[in-house]
């Protein structure tokens, strides 16, 4: 049996659906022992899970995009694990990814909705924001373990799982990882110190705009038209990994507000009183207030119409995610019940086989019970202290969280891509409407909405994230009940550091562009913020703009274009997404610039690992760079960062590092 395949090979039917009466045997044979759980395998993955938890956190909240660290862990742990020399590892990088990996998914949950606290002007304490992270990621966890089986295995083959099969083909290339490892290496030094040097030095500006030229000022003065640019290794790297198709739609979402919406508005300005459009939006800002004509800025006008635009988009994306998973939820549903309902004799030590085997049901059910009376206590005497509204927040988080843990791993599954935020986003407004109908307003009602969403938005994220560590064990033959139960420890970890992040992080730059310019965007955190305000407050809102963006979803999704992706366009600014096309043109051009199909595959994978080390290395530098402001450690050159030769500097050095990334990639060669 041992021969049968070669030790760094999947067998031929792992990405196909099975023939009748086929099985399919993983690399790791349910008869073997392999070692998983080691000290060894339990610290790297320790180790990764902090790591990649302050590296992600700091970039979602900067340009609104968690990358996915399961593939930059898993080279990682191939990598060291060459270097160190140790052998028989497969089993081991499995564990140390799958603990490794709860950072990115524990860091959507949190950064999607908690910032929106301190840009609501609310306090929240590092007990709040670790509680509401680790809770939301135990229950994705239980909500998961029962639908395992049907996802990873009655499902094999007609799913495409594509970042498990990018991690899984990682895993099992051996010696070939160790080379990958030093690539990842280099590439995050140099995407670390491009960054560092804008972030800490500030010895060119990170974002530049039309408005560097003279007719870029008079196009946005008189047009309202401004086209702006990010230019840092980070985000380059993640329109690289996202590629040229999803980058141009989301961009696309861009275009529409800020060269259609922005300037058809701007274009009635003479016609348009200030103080009446200021109103109608439902402006609190008071630096409008104070001159309504600053409404007419470009920047305004895409804030305060483009963005609601961009969040009815986003809402309606997730409902139409949900309708269209129904089926999917019903048959996960019944294959979870009959394993909670019966099958017992399968819940024994020796009595199904090795690789099947999940935690016990009853364990299941009782971490579930545990974590549901732990968030309602959290809710009653660190959130709410009344009752009956205690109870109908564990309500709204359970129904949910249960409802929607299905379509987050199904969308996983098929296009790597979970649409959390939206569903989220529903859940705010959901939770806001009921919380006032049980008398629940102001600035309490406020926190308690966003703590709620935070603990459904982390058991999705986690749900959807967890699949594919799940139907990474499948094809690898690893044991499901110890990725089960070490998941835990990874959450337990993650939580903790992005809750510490997340604090350091609003104390030396914060939230909210309007209080200071250096303010990390945190897009999704500030749609909550958005929605959730005027839900609380009884203000205006933009009902209007909401139900356009909502129909503008829903007729893109009948022409076939993603409404989510589209959607995430309008509200994020552009200059961060212009970034992610330039990074997929850098991707479509080295994967067809040869006629040779092996050598185009070398390169867009070599590309792959020099994105995800531009994309850890800055983020990580950029984490590095808040801690020196945190600590009052100012070494950056203020003057020139602000002159407008600092953002040609910008541009030129943005077209050094676009070379040195090309160049880089077309070093690959076919055996790589």
């Amino acid at each position: 049996m041992e021969n049968r395949k070669p030790q760094n090979s999947l067998p031929e039917n792992a990405y196909r659906e099975l023939k009748p009466g086929e099985e399919y045997k993983p690399l790791m044979p349910a008869s073997a022992s392999p070692a998983e759980v080691t000290p060894y395998s339990v610290g790297m993955g320790i180790l990764m899970a902090v790591i990649f938890s302050a590296a992600a956190a700091f970039l979602g909240l900067k340009v609104g995009q968690v990358f996915e660290a399961a593939i930059p862990i898993a080279i990682i742990a191939v990598g060291m694990g060459s270097i160190l020399g140790k052998k028989n590892m497969l089993g081991q990088n499995v564990i140390i990814q799958s603990i490794g990996a709860c950072s990115g998914v524990i860091v959507a949950g949190a950064i999607f909705t908690l910032p929106a606290l301190y840009i609501l002007g609310l306090e929240a304490q590092f007990y709040q924001v670790f509680l509401s992270s680790l809770l939301g990621g135990l229950l994705g966890i239980v909500l998961l373990i029962p639908f395992r089986k049907y996802f990873v295995k009655e499902m094999h083959g007609k799913y495409p799982f594509p970042e498990a099969t990018a991690t899984t083909e990682v895993l099992v290339s051996g010696e070939k990882g160790g080379n990958q490892a030093k690539l990842l290496a280099v590439a995050g030094l140099v995407g670390g110190l491009y960054d560092f040097a804008v972030g800490t030095f500030g010895l060119w500006t990170e974002a530049i705009s039309t408005r560097i030229a003279q007719w870029g000022v008079a196009a946005a003065d008189k047009y309202k038209v401004v086209f702006g640019l990010n230019t840092s290794a980070a985000v380059l790297g993640l329109g690289y990994i996202i590629g040229l198709k999803y980058a141009v739609i989301i961009t696309a979402g861009s275009c529409l507000v800020w060269f259609f919406i922005v300037p058809l508005v701007g274009s009635m300005a003479e016609a348009v009183d200030p103080a009446a459009l200021t109103a109608l939006l439902g402006v609190t800002a008071p630096s409008i207030l104070n001159d309504p004509q600053q409404i007419l800025t470009p920047e305004n006008l895409y804030q305060y119409i483009g963005r609601p635009i961009g969040i009815g988009g986003i809402a309606m994306a997730g409902l139409i995610g949900i309708v269209r998973q129904a089926g999917i939820i019903r048959s996960a549903l019944g294959l979870a019940v009959t394993e909670l309902g019966g099958k017992k004799q399968e819940e024994g030590e020796g009595t199904a086989e090795r690789t099947q085997r999940d935690l016990t049901m009853k364990l299941i059910l009782t971490v579930l019970v545990a974590a549901l009376l732990t968030t309602f206590v959290f809710f009653q005497f660190g959130v709410l202290n009344d009752w009956m509204q205690s109870v109908v927040a564990i309500l709204i988080v359970f129904l949910i969280a249960f409802l929607f843990t299905t379509v987050a791993a199904n969308a996983i599954a098929i296009v790597g891509t979970n649409p959390v935020s939206g569903m989220t986003l529903m859940t705010l407004i959901l939770s806001s409407l009921i919380l006032v109908s049980v008398g629940l307003t102001g600035t309490s009602g406020m926190t308690a909405a966003l703590i709620i969403g935070g603990v459904v938005c982390t058991a999705l994220s986690m749900a959807g994230g967890f699949i594919t560590d799940l139907k990474i064990g499948y094809w690898l033959g690893t044991t499901p009940r110890k990725q089960e139960a070490w998941k835990f420890l990874g959450t337990i970890i993650s939580a903790a550091t992005v809750a510490g992040v997340l604090i350091i992080l609003n104390k030396t730059y914060g939230f909210d562009a309007e209080a200071n310019p250096e303010a990390l965007v945190a897009p999704q955190a500030n749609a909550m913020a958005a929605v959730i305000k005027p839900l609380m407050t009884g203000g205006q809102t933009p009902w209007g703009l909401y139900f356009i963006g909502a129909a503008l979803a829903l007729v893109l999704t009948a022409i076939g274009i993603p409404a989510l992706a589209f959607a995430l366009g309008m509200f994020i600014p552009m200059n961060l997404n212009a970034p992610l096309v330039v990074g997929g043109l850098i991707a479509w051009f080295v994967s067809g610039r040869s006629k040779d199909a092996a050598l185009n595959k070398a390169r867009t994978d070599r590309g792959t690992l020099i994105a995800s080390g531009f994309i850890a290395g800055g983020a990580l530098m950029g984490v590095v760079s808040a801690l020196l402001s945190f600590y009052e450690v100012d070494w950056k050159l203020t003057e020139w960062a602000a002159s407008n030769a600092a953002e040609w500097t910008g541009l030129a050095a943005y077209g050094l590092l676009i070379g040195y990334f090309v160049w880089h990639t077309l070093q690959a060669k076919k055996e790589e």
